[in-house]
């Protein structure tokens, strides 16, 4: 019998909540408690680290670093940690978006109140559980406390424009910068602290629900972060620290000039004359916090597309070989079977194939990319494998009701018009404000092992609902779900769905 699982793509900023931006508080566990009803067993998130440019979860300034603008008020006031009055400041009515800005602004001033009770012994949190954090997280937390207290000495600005003793690491003057920002390197490993004993809670709440967690790695760190601030030699970086190649995808259906992401790429030859050390960390830690993790562009581990720096636009880069079977091979060595998902979408090799099967990893089918090119297309049901995961789209995907609504790709109109009949064909002629619960229950009847669904795509959400725009900086990040929106009549149509195609 095949372990056959479902469940919701929903990133922790979406939910509801009254303080600006979704967090780890009761509608997070509200949340578990639906997917549970709905006989959901897997909630996919994006990223959990701090937010960079854009308010991006996908650039960083920490692999292993969480985010404190998702630390809850409400559990704070629980753990003596917080005011009502503390609680009233920071609400923020923004029930539709995220408002970034503001919400970091006040959770600033929420967690300095939360440290000096803490400090001062006003809370019902043990002085040792915090000792203990700080011990076991050195590896990464010295690093990131000190970098994030330096950057916001500096307002801000990356660590090249630092002076060049801190941005150049002088032994000298991280010792100054330590004994003059002692107050702020230590309230930034007290918001981790936090974070992850909030974050550790909702997930063994959620695995008492019988939920797993997916996570999201990106498989590039962004170039102003702790990660290449205080490891410059695992990457290509000139003597200035700024990279002379940088990350991104050639031309494809998202973008004509392809998309330029800007990270700094590895050198895979130190990485692998020092065992991939820093790699196998980052899994590690990545490990211990979900319980599935989806590693993004997977296919970098066979040849990355590397563009100078000096390029405006991704067109004129190059496939350089990835690492490889090697580096899955040391990583299973260190850490054990490895449960990851491969996200192998875009244009994929028979390099990247091979190591993919070679693994035993599933990849990812995307419902929407789906109807382009007649009956022997990959991503469409009948076509699947059954060690996939199957999407009706990702975050970087319209919903489906936008999908159909708009055409917001490199595909003339002509040929969208014929895209989205032959999906009307194929999911049985249904109204197109039907078309997203076509799309759920094509992917829960496929022999598709693993079927995740964007909550807006269970909702029926149009175009306004989208997550992110590849290639856009402006606008993404800011949906919310309404706090309504989860009904009971929801979770009975899912939980039916779900027994009918015996998944769990």
């Amino acid at each position: 019998m095949y372990d056959r699982k479902a469940g919701a793509l929903l990133h922790i900023t979406s939910l509801p909540g009254p303080f600006g931006i979704g967090d780890l508080g009761p509608e997070a566990f509200r949340f578990a408690d639906f997917l549970a009803e709905a006989g959901q067993s897997l909630w996919q998130i994006l990223p959990v680290g701090p937010l960079g440019y854009g308010y991006s979860p996908y650039q960083s300034p920490s692999t292993f670093a969480g985010n404190e603008l998702l630390i809850s008020p409400e559990m704070l006031l629980k753990d003596g940690l917080a005011s009502e009055e503390d609680l009233s400041a920071a609400y923020i009515d923004s029930p539709d978006a995220v408002r970034y800005a503001d919400v970091a602004k006040r959770k600033r001033i929420l967690l300095t109140k939360a440290f000096d009770h803490f400090r001062n012994g006003r809370s019902g949190v043990d002085g040792s559980e915090y000792d203990y954090f700080r011990s076991i997280s050195a590896f990464w937390l010295d690093d990131y406390s000190l970098f994030a207290a330096i950057k916001h000495a500096h307002m801000q600005r990356s660590w090249t424009e630092w002076p060049h003793a801190l941005a150049s690491r002088n032994p000298d003057a991280l010792s100054g910068a330590r004994s003059q920002l002692d107050f702020e390197i230590e309230l930034e490993k007290f918001s981790q602290f936090v974070f992850f004993r909030q974050w550790h809670t909702l997930k063994e709440y959620c695995r008492s629900k019988g939920i797993s967690v997916v996570g999201d790695l990106p498989i590039y760190v962004a170039h102003d972060s702790a990660d290449v601030w205080s490891n410059p030699h695992l990457f290509h970086l000139d003597n200035h620290g700024n990279p002379t190649i940088v990350a991104g995808v050639p031309p494809d259906y998202f973008s004509k000039t392809g998309q330029r992401w800007g990270n700094p790429i590895y050198r895979w030859d130190v990485m692998r004359e020092n065992g991939f050390s820093w790699w196998t960390e980052r899994i590690r830690m990545i490990l211990s916090i979900v319980d599935i993790v989806r590693l993004d562009h997977f296919r970098a581990f066979d040849a990355y597309w590397a563009v100078p720096a000096s390029e405006e636009t991704a067109e004129n880069g190059e496939w350089i070989g990835g690492p490889g079977q090697f580096f899955f091979d040391v990583l299973r060595e260190r850490l054990g079977p490895i449960p990851l998902i491969a996200e192998d979408l875009g244009l994929v090799t028979d390099g990247v194939i091979e190591l993919i099967n070679a693994n035993g990893f599933p990849g990812m089918a995307i419902l929407e990319f789906a109807f382009d090119s007649g009956p022997s297309n990959k991503f469409l049901p009948h076509n699947y494998p059954r060690n996939i995961v199957a999407y009706s789209g990702t975050h970087d995907n319209d919903t489906v009701a936008g999908w159909l609504s708009s055409n917001r790709s490199t595909q003339d109109e002509s040929t969208v018009q014929q895209i989205r009949e032959y999906a009307r064909r194929y999911l049985g002629e249904c109204r197109d404000d039907q078309m997203h619960k076509a799309f759920v229950r094509a992917l829960y009847a496929s022999v598709a092992d693993t079927v995740v669904i964007p909550v807006q795509d269970f909702l029926g959400l149009g175009g306004d609902a989208r997550m992110n725009e590849p290639g856009t900086l402006k606008g993404n990040w800011l949906w919310r779900m309404r706090r309504d929106a989860l009904t009971t009549d929801l979770a009975v149509e899912l939980r039916s769905l779900t027994e009918t195609f015996g998944r769990r």
